[in-house]
């Protein structure tokens, strides 16, 4: 009994085998229909592939950048939260640096540090040299919060904000521009918008950190910032960074609630201040990327219903085409079945080599417009899977009907088509 169990599957193996054979042969026959029949589907299926590997570099690229500021890092931004519109004016000028300095003396559990922030572009003059650079007022904690380290001299200390000093750290990229590579630039005075102020410290080469390069940056305290240089008695943002990533979510409630006190706002959805993580800044990003690549897909997969619907129309071609041969294989003893199998084979044959077509063409351009556009390359296996799997999908849905039409012809019938 087990012996021909096991003769009858060996027997519907080479069945199914020969038939895949005489698929391709039947595909091999006409070449360029069958690679014009299969354009649809690679067409498809690449651009399904070359969209969500494109959308994952891209997400990756971001989250690296935001990432780059610590998991722990914590913005306080003016203004309330919205997501229409850019804020007004007035709704930026409702954070003071005395706000930064009550989170920093109220010794909230789980914070490290504490800096506020507010800057401008401004021209700096030095040694005959000038240079458009991005001014940075910060506090001594901003350092940590950057992981800014001082290759000469030294960041500013609190008692140099309190004082008002001017002073400045400065990034190579300035003392190059400036200076000339090699050179000593610490106890030098550089100008900026025609003030002149004493550089005491040059920061270690870092390059791109987030959305700023502190190369090209010149660091000064804030209340020299505010007072010299802005004339202004609000910053642009506080950052704060918590010991631990866990310990976010308590520190961000502890500061909200500091915050609503001080500015005594009774209802929390009135706040005129915003807080923000980069791990909420990670899953916004997360959730907008999903739905911009699961849109762009949904588009692209129309490609996939025009080439099953193409692949029908020549499968029903080739019925007509072999109307004669079905008759021949009928009259000597094939089955229906084995008649829908043949055709439906074939159907499936043919979109799986255009999806396996269209994953190489699609893994190909993915990996060059990546490395093209400076994102890293990603490829998902679930993609890989989907190609095939959809493509495979596709020849049984829209090859069913030929082959049904091919199964169900008559014998003498089919011999007697011209």
């Amino acid at each position: 009994m087990a012996s021909s169990s096991r003769i009858a599957a060996n027997s519907t193996i080479m069945r199914t085998s020969e038939l895949i054979i005489t698929a391709f042969n039947a595909l091999k026959g006409n070449i360029l229909r069958t690679l014009l029949t299969m354009l649809g589907i690679i067409i498809g299926i690449s651009s399904v592939i070359l969209i969500i590997s494109l959308g994952q570099g891209a997400t990756a690229s971001i989250t690296n950048e935001i990432s780059s500021f610590g998991a722990n890092l914590i913005s306080i931004m003016p203004g309330a939260e919205q997501f229409g519109p850019a804020r007004g004016a007035a709704s930026m000028l409702t954070l003071k640096h005395s706000d930064a300095l009550a989170i920093s003396d109220a010794k909230i559990p789980g914070i490290a540090n504490v800096s506020a922030q507010a800057g401008t572009r401004a021209v700096a003059i030095a040694n005959g040299e000038n240079v458009n650079a991005q001014i940075s007022g910060v506090e001594p904690a901003y350092a940590a919060i950057q992981s800014l380290d001082v290759q000469t001299g030294a960041f500013f200390d609190q008692g140099q904000v309190d004082g008002l000093a001017p002073v400045a750290v400065v990034g190579p990229t300035i003392v190059k521009d400036l200076f000339g590579v090699g050179s000593a630039p610490v106890g030098k005075l550089i100008k900026i918008d025609g003030k002149p102020f004493r550089i005491i410290g040059v920061l270690k080469a870092k390059g791109l950190s987030g959305f700023v390069n502190p190369d090209e940056s010149i660091y000064l305290p804030i209340t020299t910032v505010m007072k010299t240089l802005l004339g202004q008695d609000h910053v642009d943002d506080i950052m704060v960074t918590a010991d631990s990533a866990e310990a976010v979510p308590q520190v961000m409630e502890s500061i909200k609630g500091l915050l609503l006190n001080r500015h005594r706002i009774t209802d929390p959805k009135q706040a005129d201040f915003t807080i923000r993580s980069a791990q909420d800044a990670i899953s916004t990003l997360g959730t907008v990327t999903g739905v911009l690549t699961a849109l762009l897909s949904a588009i692209a997969a129309i490609s996939l219903v025009v080439g099953g619907i193409g692949i029908m129309n020549i499968m029903l071609v080739t019925v007509t085409e072999r109307t004669r041969e079905i008759g021949l294989l009928k009259a000597i003893g094939a089955k229906r079945r084995d008649i829908l199998a043949q055709f439906l084979i074939e159907a499936v044959v043919l979109t799986v080599s255009g999806g396996l077509l269209g994953m190489a063409l699609g893994t190909l351009l993915s990996y060059l417009i990546s490395s093209a556009i400076n994102i890293p390359f990603s490829i998902s296996v679930t993609a890989i899977v989907l190609a095939v799997g959809v493509s495979s999908i596709v020849g049984i849905i829209f090859g069913l009907y030929p082959a049904r039409k091919a199964a169900g012809l008559a014998p003498i019938d089919a011999l007697r088509f011209e």
